[in-house]
C-alpha cells in the first residue's frame, strides 16, 4: 500500500533527516527510479563517481542503501519513498536488478530460517527442574532486593519526601545500582525515574509519593507472590524487569489472528542510546488492543516499520499476564490497507482501563480512544472534552499547535496513552485530516 508523504517523513530517526530527505527529492538526482508490488528502488548520485543504490521492501517498509549513513532509514531511503508517495508514475514498474532482487531474497530466506530456528527451539527438550531451580534462585535475589527496597523506602517517608531534593540523587543511584545486580532493573528504573524528579519544584508533591507508593505495592506482591495468580505474576514478573523470552511465549500462545489498524505509536530514548518504540494496535474483528514493543541501539532503527492510518492482517502472540496488552508480531505475511480509528465510546474505554488495574495494578499505560473529542487550552492547561468529561491532555510544545490546529473547536477522534493523570495523544483524526506525534 502506498504511503502518505507524512507517513513517510514520520519514520525518520530525527529531524535532520527528515529535512535532509525533503532536500533530495529532486529527480535529476536519481538517474535510475523503479518498482513494482514487492519493493521501490533507486540510484542516488551523491559525492563519489559511483551512485547510492537504495531500496524499499514495501511489505515493511524495510530499508537498504549503500551510503556510509548509519542513520536508519537513512536520507536517501526516506527520498525515495517521498518521490514515490508523491508520484508513482515516474518509477519504471519492471523486474528488479540484480541488486534488489538478491536482497529481497537474502530477507526471505533469513525469514524463513528465523521461523525454522523457532520451531526448532521450541521443540528442544528442557530439563524442568533446572528450569525451576534457576527461576526459583532469581527470585531469591529479587525477595531480598525488594525487602531492602521497602526498608530504604520507609526511610524516606520518615525522613520525608518534602526535604528531598536533587543533592539526594547519589543515594537513590545507589540503590538502583544494587536493584540491578540483584536483577531487578525494571524496579531500578523505577527509583532512577523517581530520582530524576528530585527538587522539581513544578511537579506536584503527590507524584513522588505515587511513585514510591507503586514501588511499595510491587515490594508487597513480591513478598506474598507465592499468593498470586500465574498471570498477574506474569506481569509482575515483567514489571521487576524479567522478561519472557521470544521463543517461550510463541511455543505457548495461541496465535490471534485477526486485521490490526495501527492506532498510534511513540519512540522515546531510554538509558542513553537505547530507543525504546511502542506501537499500539486494536483487533477490527476481535476487538483487543495490542502492544508491540520493540528497543533499537545506537539509532541503527527497527527491523520493521508500523504506520498510523494503516491496517495489517498478520498473527500476533500474546506475553503471559492478566493485562493482555503486549504481543508478537509473528506472521512473516502482511497484508496492508488503510484504515481509519475504531468508533467506540468513553464509558468503554473507561470500564477496559478499570479492568485492567483490577487484573493488573502494575501496568503503566493504558491505551485509549476518544472519539467526537474537542481539544480545547484553558488556563494555560490543555483539555479533550469527550462524552461530557475534561481529561487532562499532553502533548508536548512541539505537538500542540498542529493538534489544536487539526480540531479548529470541532470534534476529533483521538488515541494516546492514560497513565493515571494525563492522556498523551499519539495520533488524531478530523474532518481535515490527521494528526500524529512527533518528538523528533
Amino acid at each position: 500500500m502506498p504511503l502518505t508523504p507524512d507517513q513517510v517523513l514520520a519514520l525518520a530517526p530525527d529531524a535532520a533527516s527528515a529535512k535532509a530527505a525533503r532536500g533530495l527529492v529532486t529527480p535529476s538526482q536519481w538517474p535510475t527510479l523503479g518498482a513494482n508490488e514487492k519493493a521501490v528502488w533507486g540510484e542516488c548520485q551523491g559525492s563519489g563517481a559511483k551512485p547510492y543504490q537504495t531500496q524499499v521492501d514495501q511489505d515493511g517498509p524495510t530499508f537498504k542503501c549503500s551510503c556510509p549513513s548509519r542513520k536508519f532509514p537513512c536520507k536517501h531511503g526516506l527520498a525515495l519513498l517521498l518521490m514515490y508517495a508523491d508520484n508513482a508514475a515516474r518509477f519504471n514498474n519492471t523486474e528488479a536488478p540484480l541488486w534488489v532482487s538478491e536482497w529481497l531474497n537474502t530477507r526471505s530466506e533469513k525469514a524463513q530460517k528465523k521461523e525454522e530456528k523457532q520451531r526448532t527451539d521450541a521443540a528442544k527438550p528442557v530439563d524442568p527442574e533446572a528450569v525451576e531451580r534457576s527461576a526459583a534462585q532469581r527470585w531469591s535475589r529479587i525477595e531480598n532486593a525488594a525487602a531492602d527496597l521497602q526498608r530504604w523506602l520507609c526511610d524516606q517517608i520518615d525522613r520525608g519526601l518534602g526535604g528531598l531534593t536533587a543533592q539526594h540523587r547519589p543515594e537513590w543511584e545507589t540503590i538502583a545500582a544494587r536493584l540491578v545486580d540483584a536483577q531487578a532493573p525494571g524496579l531500578a528504573s523505577r527509583v532512577r525515574e523517581a530520582a530524576g524528579d528530585l527538587g522539581n519544584r513544578a511537579l506536584p508533591a503527590e507524584t513522588l509519593l505515587r511513585q514510591l507508593g507503586t514501588l511499595q505495592l510491587v515490594c508487597d506482591a513480591i513478598a506474598q507472590r507465592a499468593h498470586i495468580p500465574t498471570d498477574a505474576l506474569a506481569d509482575l514478573r515483567t514489571f521487576v524487569g524479567w522478561p519472557f523470552e521470544r521463543a517461550d511465549v510463541i511455543a505457548v500462545a495461541v496465535p490471534v489472528m485477526d486485521r490490526w489498524l495501527v492506532i498510534g505509536q511513540i519512540s522515546e530514548e531510554r538509558d542513553g542510546k537505547l530507543t525504546e518504540r511502542r506501537v499500539w494496535l486494536h483487533g477490527e474483528r476481535t476487538k483487543r488492543r495490542a502492544l508491540l514493543l520493540d528497543h533499537s541501539f545506537g539509532g541503527k532503527g527497527f527491523e520493521r516499520a508500523w504506520v498510523n492510518g494503516t491496517a495489517v492482517e498478520t498473527a500476533l502472540a500474546f506475553f503471559p499476564g492478566a493485562a493482555a496488552l503486549r504481543a508478537l508480531a509473528v506472521s512473516t505475511e502482511y497484508q496492508i490497507s488503510p484504515a481509519t480509528f475504531p468508533i467506540t465510546d468513553l464509558p468503554s474505554e473507561w470500564q477496559c482501563v478499570a479492568q485492567r488495574v483490577a487484573a493488573c495494578p502494575w501496568v503503566p499505560l493504558h491505551p485509549m480512544l476518544c472519539c467526537d473529542a474537542i481539544a480545547m487550552q484553558i488556563d494555560g492547561g490543555l483539555y479533550l472534552y469527550a462524552a461530557g468529561e475534561r481529561l487532562p491532555l499532553s502533548v508536548g510544545e512541539a505537538n500542540l499547535w498542529p493538534l489544536l490546529t487539526l480540531s479548529g473547536g470541532h470534534p476529533i477522534n483521538v488515541m494516546g496513552e492514560w497513565d493515571g493523570q494525563a492522556l498523551r495523544a499519539l495520533a488524531a483524526e478530523g474532518r481535515d485530516g490527521t494528526w500524529q506525534r512527533n518528538d523528533l
